[in-house]
C-alpha cells in the first residue's frame, strides 16, 4: 500500500482556528481529496493536525507494522526465537 498522504504546502494547508471554522466543511472536502494535512493555529502556534480517516488507518497500519517489526528484532536479540526444524514440527 502506497502512502497518500502528501506533504503540507505551506500557503494552502496551513489555516487559523477561526478561518477554520467559517471554512470547515471547505477543509474537509479538500483533505479528503488532496490528502494533504491541515495544520490549524490557535494563537499563532500549530494547535492540531487534521488528516483524512484513510491516511490516518495508513499510519496506524504503519505503526502496528513498524512495533512487530521491533518486537520481533527484541525477541532475535534476546535468543527468543525457534529454529527450523522446531518450527516444521510445531507446523
Amino acid at each position: 500500500k502506497v502512502l497518500k498522504m502528501k506533504p503540507i504546502n505551506i500557503s494552502q494547508n496551513i489555516i487559523s482556528l477561526s478561518a477554520f471554522k467559517n471554512k470547515a466543511s471547505k477543509m474537509l472536502h479538500e483533505i479528503q481529496n488532496t490528502h494533504r494535512p491541515l495544520v490549524i493555529t490557535q494563537n499563532g502556534k500549530a494547535a492540531a493536525v487534521l488528516i483524512s480517516p484513510v491516511d490516518f488507518d495508513f499510519l496506524t497500519e504503519q505503526v502496528r507494522f513498524v512495533d512487530a517489526v521491533k518486537r520481533g528484532l527484541t525477541d532475535v536479540q534476546k535468543g527468543r526465537i525457534l529454529p527450523d526444524e522446531d518450527l516444521d514440527k510445531e507446523l
